[in-house]
């Protein structure tokens, strides 16, 4: 059978792949998300037919908006290149804040196909590039910037409009004033002529022009020297610890290059080739597609009754692989990077899992990766909650996810490696004690991230799982909170409110243990038992003593001596109102009754000493303080299960 429909079919095949040749041209006046043509990334979203770039609510964003096809910017055989030119139109609005306080700016740039966000590339990176390869040799990419940031660093000393080289300092500039247009729609043009190889930038302001402003710039280049073939074309905004929005209105593009493709050329032509072709093949070629399809339907049924674990996680890796952030990594290369998992790149150990350091080469960055255990279903299910939900996060006390792997039966997670380990090494460990200075930043930094989590962000986060050994620390002890395994989202118009006991003991809420539901109340619970922790050098649940780290502490303060509760290592080298203000808003985060508690909103203002400490009563007594028998689920107890887990 198959030989005797092979030929027509290949004949039918031949004529319709020969097709002749377009040039690349599109106009998008509108954006919204029916737009296919264009990819969001990041925190790029289509908003009132327009692309928000970057959030006007949070710091350290980065937005991408690119179009969602190749595009060929040189022809290989012939060594032909294109001459193209593009028009947009976009907004900086610095919201009135004076200069040098609003960041960083937005960019149009051409790089190769795969081109991803880099990981550590806000602020004035504009989210092309990082502190890894700012500058390297490997690059490839142009870019034109409309800079609101003089970045002291590779900036010269003004805002600028810049064309850039395989680098973040620009080749050449212009200075231009943001802040007398901030909010104005701006009309930009760039352009190549592929012969004489110049490309050029111009520039107006539909409500604010500026005659004493230069508005355009050029510089002489050879893209087939820098540029692959191929390339992706696009947006890239980013904000730093100061903020500003950027605004994508429109954008056309058009090229010289003619490329072959499905809806080129003529169609007269096309018509005749197909209107001689198909009566001759039609009969014999539907014949086949129809046994064809047949068979295919059959081997489908087939496959679907083999279909669960595989195609569930084969749909995730898509998934993740859509999303912008976090890239998937090759188990190889992370098998590379930490010898093998040797042990001694071994961080640490829990119940789902060991964390390596490791080495990237090819990122010039050190690594942490967990690796979760082959047996841990639980494990397995906080790999995804974990990809899916920080790889939307970003705040400055978060630790960056960099990326994931999953291949077979392995499961890994990479972070950014924390040079100062985790809060719980230096409190309760050999490391030197921190000193008074440091754990109070350290308190702050970690109600901030809490803050973000519960208030700040698109959706409400309940971390369900804040503990000191999910605090790590970089080189300058600055906190970043992590392990999201357990995280749940919802929204913040609802209570929210999580069904499914899970955490650590000692650090869990009461009403956790009776009920099983966990809250941002609870969060807030977890946060204090971190706080007192950290001002009194104490485990949450000392198995020496019989009373946990809050009834203690609540002991201290009832007898009027909650200043011996103090770290005993710091001496008497501590502010005595900080840290009195401290255990006090740790007490009043770890209160029995959860509708008496503060939100983190609360709690940062006191820390910061905006707002009062709070007047507790010396004694606080509530019913079901004390934790009460293990639950039991499936005839196992449940508390029990948590411990072995290394929860």
């Amino acid at each position: 059978m198959s030989s005797s429909i092979s030929t027509p079919l290949s004949l039918l095949f031949s004529f319709l792949l020969v097709q002749p040749a377009i040039c690349l041209e599109f106009n998008i006046s509108r954006f919204d998300l029916t737009t296919n043509d264009i990819l969001y990334e990041g925190d790029a979203k289509p908003v009132d037919g327009a692309v928000d770039m970057t959030s006007q609510r949070y710091f350290c964003h980065v937005g991408r908006a690119t179009y969602k096809e190749k595009v060929r910017l040189w022809d290989s055989g012939s060594g032909k290149l294109s001459d193209f030119t593009t028009h947009f139109q976009f907004t900086i609005d610095t919201n009135d804040k004076p200069h040098g306080e609003y960041a960083s700016g937005l960019a149009f740039f051409m790089a190769p196909v795969g081109f991803q966000i880099p990981v550590n590339s806000v602020g004035g990176f504009l989210g092309l590039y990082n502190t890894t390869n700012r500058d390297s040799p490997q690059n490839q990419i142009i870019h034109i910037e409309f800079d609101t940031f003089a970045n002291p660093e590779w900036d010269p000393d003004y805002e600028h409009v810049g064309i850039n080289k395989n680098s973040i300092a620009s080749a050449v500039t212009t200075p231009w004033n943001v802040t007398y247009h901030s909010g104005d729609t701006i009309d930009a043009w760039i352009n190549y002529n592929a012969s004489m190889m110049n490309l050029s930038v111009s520039w107006s302001f539909q409500a604010t022009p500026n005659p004493q402003e230069n508005t355009s710039l050029s510089y002489q280049i050879d893209l087939t020297t820098v540029l692959p073939e191929w390339v992706i074309i696009g947006f890239s905004a980013a904000s730093s610890s100061y903020m500003e929005r950027h605004t994508l209105g429109s954008w056309n593009f058009k090229s010289s290059l003619a490329v072959e493709g499905p809806n080129s050329g003529n169609a007269k032509r096309v018509g005749l080739v197909l209107g001689l072709t198909i009566p001759l093949s039609v009969i014999v070629a539907s014949g086949a597609a129809i046994a064809l399809g047949i068979i295919w339907m059959r081997r489908k049924r087939k496959s679907m009754k083999k279909i669960p674990e595989t195609a569930m996680l084969t749909s995730i890796n898509d998934d993740f692989e859509r999303r912008a952030g976090p890239r998937r990594f090759s188990y190889q290369d992370l098998a590379l990077a930490t010898n093998n998992f040797s042990n001694d790149r071994k961080l640490g150990e829990g119940g789902f899992g060991a964390v390596y350091r490791g080495y990237l080469l090819n990122l010039d960055t050190t690594i942490a990766v967990k690796r979760i255990s082959r047996g841990s279903k639980q494990g397995k299910r906080e790999f995804v909650t974990e990809v899916k939900v920080i790889s939307s996060l970003r705040h400055r006390n978060l630790v960056q996810l960099i990326g994931w792997c999953h291949e077979g039966h392995e499961f890994l997670l990479v972070y950014e490696y924390m040079p100062n380990g985790s809060l719980d090494s230096h409190l309760f460990g050999k490391k030197r004690p921190l000193n008074w200075s440091t754990r109070y930043k350290i308190s702050i930094g970690i109600a901030s991230a809490i803050f973000y989590l519960h208030e700040e962000w698109e959706q409400c986060v309940v971390h369900r799982d804040i503990k000191s050994s999910n605090v790590m620390l970089d080189s300058n002890f600055n906190v970043k909170l992590g392990d999201f395994g357990l995280a749940r989202l919802m929204d913040h118009e609802h209570s929210p409110q999580v069904t499914g006991l899970a955490g650590t003991l000692g650090y869990l809420a009461p009403e956790c243990l009776r009920t099983g539901r966990a809250s941002k109340e609870s969060d807030v619970y977890s946060f204090g038992v971190v706080a007192l922790e950290i001002a009194t050098g104490r485990k949450a649940r000392d198995p020496k003593s019989e009373m946990g780290l809050v009834e203690w502490v609540r002991s201290r303060f009832g007898d009027r001596k909650l200043l011996d509760a103090i770290d005993e290592r710091m001496a008497s080298d501590f502010e005595e109102k900080q840290v009195e203000c401290l255990m006090m808003v740790g007490l009043w985060c770890a209160h029995s009754d959860p509708n008496l508690r503060p939100s983190m909103r609360q709690a940062i203002q006191v820390l910061k000493f905006e707002a009062d400490v709070p007047n507790l009563p010396m004694t606080i007594v509530v019913p079901g303080d004390h934790v009460p028998p293990p639950l039991v689920i499936s005839g196992e107890p449940l508390l029990t299960s948590i411990i072995e887990e290394g929860r």
